[in-house]
């Protein structure tokens, strides 16, 4: 039987095998937190309160409230969805070593459940995994910069979710002392604002981001506020005070207020942007209410991430796959036609139609050389599609980070390729790029979960090499701050630095280089120099 104590009652959980036929302990659907409904909707949430007898953990809890990121575009979960997973080999206290991963999904879509991140891979590694649910969207990203509504609740459950893990991970045979935490885009951008974050600080020993971070441009949102108001008008309120619109928007039924098309005017569009509508926000200091996070996410990063955490940062070859989003063909044309396609956020915030059009100009021409854009020069267009949404913010990350020399970064570059790359065909892109594999944007989760939707593990195949390639990395880190304490991989994975700017190759086999996409970074640097030199790293 498993059963474990936590701090709110007892649970009994499940004793799995994975296909080697080793055993493991499974606990799905934990409350970490009391449901956020009610007065609580948009609010930091409370600690969940003790329950008596033995609660099953044999079942996820129900996923946060979100809908369907293609047609019909279905609605699915619910309000109360603060819930986390534990998978561990043993329940024997002996402190191994515990990652807590993050899902992306632009803030929007995701759980942590077992069907897209199964625990098999990193568990065979002795290492306990835990998954978490945090609020989405507007219910978890809402800013009215209102005591009531103050912004970044979603954020606020991750860390009620870390602050549970530090309470009770040990009765799992995990050590607190010993957390990483992980997570791949909005998760990956998640774990770089947890560095700096106030209420963050000491829940954490390392740090692994995926395809995101702090200095990515969709990981924060322009003009909250703003956002937040256009949001109530929409829905109907005549309300002119901030607690009457909290009001309204705590009373409005969730399944009108997510995924709620904004009708933006033109002169609303330009003033507020195209960012994400609902993502992390700077927040206002209210008496007696912890803030997640506060100020500039350039200064803040510029100012330090916590002492002594260790970060692996990275992305994949093709990053840009995920902002053609099935619909290539406009894209290209529209592309082709404005140049407005190819200036990178966030410039259209700083700079007049003129210099965007100058902007735009410079960038079509660095990345195409001249030539139209057509299916024969869309990998050069993906290219930049790649720096601009990932690559740029992500290496600047690490150029500010290692400027500083305080903490241990390392650096990677996801190139593997097998039959477990399917977000290229699945983003409808697959026919654009001729039904090459490609590396697209989530591509690497494949290779460090089981998933309904990915083919099963095949030990002959190249792909089971590369599974046990990138798990062993990630969980050498988590156990020991160094991907590669010893050389069974064939390779030293060696810190980055500003002196050689080393990163590693992660493909069908590990190589160490050097200066990382040279030419695009230079070219960035020098426009935003001239236009937004606060971004340039």
């Amino acid at each position: 039987m498993a059963r474990v104590e936590v701090e709110e009652g007892i649970l009994e959980g499940e004793i799995l095998s994975n296909e080697c036929g080793n055993i493991f302990y499974s606990f799905k659907g934990i409350p970490y937190a009391e449901p956020p409904i009610g007065d609580l909707r948009f609010k930091a949430p409370k600690p969940k309160k003790p329950w008596q007898g033995v609660r099953q953990a044999k079942q996820h809890g129900s996923i946060c409230y979100q809908h369907d990121n293609h047609p019909p575009f279905a609605a699915k979960g619910n309000e109360d969805c603060l819930y986390l997973n534990v998978y561990t080999p043993t329940c024997t206290p002996i402190k191994l070593p515990v990652m807590v991963y993050i899902h992306g999904g632009a803030f929007r879509i995701g759980d942590g459940n077992s069907d897209r991140y199964g625990p098999v891979f990193l568990l065979k590694h002795n290492v306990i995994l835990v998954t978490i649910n945090y609020r989405l969207e507007i219910l978890g990203f809402l800013c009215l910069d209102s005591k009531d509504i103050p912004g970044n609740a979603g954020m606020k459950d991750q860390v009620a979710a870390l602050r549970w893990v530090q309470k009770n991970i040990r009765n799992f045979g995990g050590d607190p002392d010993n957390v990483t935490i992980f997570g791949e885009s909005a998760g990956g951008a998640s774990v770089s604002f947890h560095l700096v974050s106030p209420m963050s600080k000491g829940l954490f020993k390392r740090a692994i981001m995926q395809s995101g971070s702090i200095t990515c441009w969709w990981s924060t949102v322009y003009k909250a506020r703003e956002r937040a108001l256009l949001l109530a008008r929409e829905l109907g309120c005549t309300a002119k005070n901030d607690e009457e619109i909290c009001d309204f928007l705590k009373h409005v039924p969730v399944e009108k207020l997510s995924n709620k098309n904004l009708s933006l005017s033109f002169a609303e569009s330009t003033k507020l942007g195209t960012y994400l509508f609902f993502a992390i926000v700077s927040e206002k200091y209210f008496d007696g209410e912890e803030r997640f996070f506060e100020g500039d996410v350039y200064d803040a990063l510029r100012n330090g991430i916590h002492d002594g955490v260790d970060v692996i940062n990275g992305y994949n070859e093709h990053e840009g796959i995920i902002c053609l989003l099935g619909q290539w063909n406009l894209i290209l044309e529209q592309a082709n036609r404005y140049l407005e396609h190819f200036v990178p956020q966030p410039l259209p915030m700083v700079c007049s139609m003129i210099n965007q059009l100058d902007v735009g100009e410079k960038f079509k021409n660095h990345f195409l050389k001249g030539e139209p854009l057509t299916k024969q020069t869309a990998e050069q267009f993906l290219k930049y599609l790649s720096m601009e949404g990932f690559v740029y913010g992500i290496l600047s990350w690490q150029k500010i980070c290692a400027k500083r020399n305080k903490n241990k970064i390392y650096l990677y570059k996801f190139r593997c390729t097998s039959e477990r790359n399917i977000f290229t065909k699945k983003l409808g892109a697959d026919k654009l790029f001729d039904q090459r594999v490609m590396v697209s944007h989530a591509d690497d989760l494949a290779y460090l979960f089981p998933a309904v939707d990915v083919p099963k593990v095949d030990p002959a195949l190249d792909s089971y090499r590369m599974i046990q390639q990138l798990t062993k990395l990630w969980t050498n880190f988590a156990k020991f701050g160094d991907p590669t304490p010893e050389d069974d991989l064939g390779v030293k994975w060696r810190p980055y630095t500003m002196k050689d700017e080393e990163y590693l190759d992660i493909g069908s086999t590990l190589t160490p280089k050097y200066s990382p996409e040279k030419e695009d970074m230079e070219f960035f640097e020098n426009i935003f120099r001239e236009y937004y030199p606060h971004v340039v790293p």
